[in-house]
């Protein structure tokens, strides 16, 4: 006897996850989103690769390593250090220092990232990111510079990671779509502007207590989210309008050559002077006569190949 058991079905039908499968189509998606996500884990593979198989092969310590390419890379505080290396401006938010590190913000990264491109363009994230990051080291060199709490620390400072960047897409999010609800575990659902104002006071307040550099980080980020949002809620960015003309500059503009359609002899008029052009009209002319002679003498059958095509050429 046969027992159709409807949990079978269920079970048949129910679409299956599979999480490697789910990873591999986002980063075959192509979106500046998974090659932001790409680039970072790249960079933090390199540091891994650097720090044990690297230092191995020059008899030094993965620790020595590590932190002569974080030195390298991250962004210093102390602004003659940063002269000599202005790269560090945009090097130091693709870099981790460990695991946890870099899988917080990856996971942030991927989460704000999939609902800000519910609104916005691919290419509004890449320029939030980049330019948020950019707002980030702005604040946090001026900080260090400016307020004496910083100055004994201030030549051994570095910042590095990804999170002003990731904060500044979080907070554009936020104050673009504030009622857009997040469904938080233990909590329930909340809107997202009450998140972000909440986690802006966090890391405001835990300056004093906490990692103040990366504190400062995430708010200069946050800045530079909420005056986005606020740009296109208004209108067009202005930042957009900068970046075309910053592309326009390196961009070459493709010459447009119109070719009009003329006779051969207006072509030939275009290549020469005046002189030139009457000159080569008179022979033609006296080419054309002699031809017009020979036919009325000896008949069109009379002519050669050449002047037959040079007769039709003239017509």
């Amino acid at each position: 006897m046969n027992y159709n058991n409807p949990y079978n079905n269920y079970y048949q039908q129910r679409p299956s996850f599979n999480l490697w499968q789910n990873i591999k189509q986002f980063f075959q998606s192509k979106s500046w989103l998974s090659r932001l996500i790409a680039i970072n884990i790249i960079v933090w593979l390199a540091v891994v690769a650097l720090k044990y198989v690297i230092a191995w092969l020059f008899m030094a310590t993965g620790n020595e390593m590590q932190m002569y390419v974080m030195k390298f890379l991250a962004l210093p505080a102390y602004l003659p250090n940063l002269l000599v290396k202005p790269w560090t401006l945009i090097s130091y938010m693709f870099l981790h220092f460990d695991f946890m590190h870099i899988l917080f913000n990856m996971l942030w990264l991927y989460w704000f990232g999939k609902i800000f491109l519910e609104f916005l363009s691919d290419r509004q994230l890449v320029s939030v990111y980049f330019w948020g990051g950019l707002a980030s080291a702005a604040l946090y060199i001026a900080a260090f510079n400016l307020f004496p709490v910083f100055q004994q620390n201030l030549e051994i400072s570095y910042l590095l990671g990804a999170s002003g960047a990731v904060m500044a897409i979080v907070a554009a999010t936020a104050f673009y779509v504030p009622n857009y609800r997040l469904n938080l575990l233990f909590i329930g659902p909340v809107k997202l502007i009450y998140f972000a104002l909440i986690y802006f006071a966090i890391d405001f307040l835990t300056i004093p207590n906490g990692n103040a550099g990366g504190n400062l980080a995430h708010i200069g980020g946050a800045i530079w989210g909420i005056v986005y949002a606020f740009q296109l809620k208004n209108g067009r960015a202005w930042i957009h309008v900068i970046e075309q003309k910053i592309k326009n500059i390196f961009t070459r503009k493709p010459k447009i050559r119109i070719k009009q359609k003329t006779n051969k002899g207006t072509e030939q008029a275009a290549q020469m002077n005046d002189a030139e052009y009457n000159k080569a009209k008179k022979r033609e002319q006296e080419a054309i006569d002699k031809i017009l002679d020979k036919i009325s003498q000896h008949g069109y059958d009379a002519l050669s190949k050449e002047e037959k095509e040079q007769l039709f050429k003239a017509k």
